[in-house]
């Protein structure tokens, strides 16, 4: 019995070292020296004050900002610098015959209506649905054109200016064939807000 445990403990304790010890420094380490920005979270600060990531979606609400895909997530999408509203990632699980997910996106597409009842443009698909984590940062292209007309009426702007700052902020498949352009709603947002 003790020949079988020995070889099998010391296995395990190897192991242990490797898996445990050995490979998360050497992997931390190599995120930390050739990509420190990403490793650390991809946030973005604003006058010395961390203000967001680019990997994670923020809350925007108001009129005069672009707004996320909606979120699975209790009421807002993950926030890591706000602890009382730490949420995490979480999808809605429905799928396409639940009658809660088909109710939820029929009053996402009717507050749309409301808040911008001149647009005369579909309203995209990731206006309305949530986003499997929760997390995305991004909208399409199109969800940033629906807003426009809304952005630039609440902020005095003319509609060229914010869809030049849509274009500015569009960033494209990524190594040219990988995924479609997107808008980073935190640095589009960011962007606006500099604008004086």
């Amino acid at each position: 019995m003790k020949k079988e445990i020995r070889p099998l403990l010391t296995l395990f304790g190897l192991l242990v070292v490797i898996t445990g010890v050995i490979y998360p420094v050497l992997v931390t380490g190599l995120s930390q020296a050739f990509f420190p920005f990403q490793a650390n979270g991809s946030l973005v600060q604003q006058n010395n004050k961390v203000v967001g990531s680019e990997l994670i979606g923020q809350d925007f609400t108001g009129d005069k900002y672009f707004w996320g895909r909606p979120s699975a997530t209790s009421g807002q999408p993950y926030n890591a610098f706000d602890s009382e509203n730490l949420t995490g990632s979480s999808g809605s699980n429905l799928g396409p015959l639940s009658q809660t997910l088909v109710d939820s996106v029929q009053d996402r597409v009717n507050f749309l209506k409301e808040v911008d009842p001149g647009n005369p443009l579909l309203i995209p698909i990731d206006l309305v649905t949530a986003s499997g984590s929760g997390l995305d940062p991004h909208i399409s292209v199109s969800a940033a054109i629906y807003q426009i007309p809304r952005i630039a009426r609440s902020r005095g702007m003319n509609v060229a200016e914010v869809k030049a700052l849509v274009d500015q902020y569009t960033d494209n498949r990524q190594f040219g064939i990988l995924g479609e352009p997107r808008v980073n709603v935190l640095m589009l947002n960011l962007a606006l807000d500099g604008i004086k």
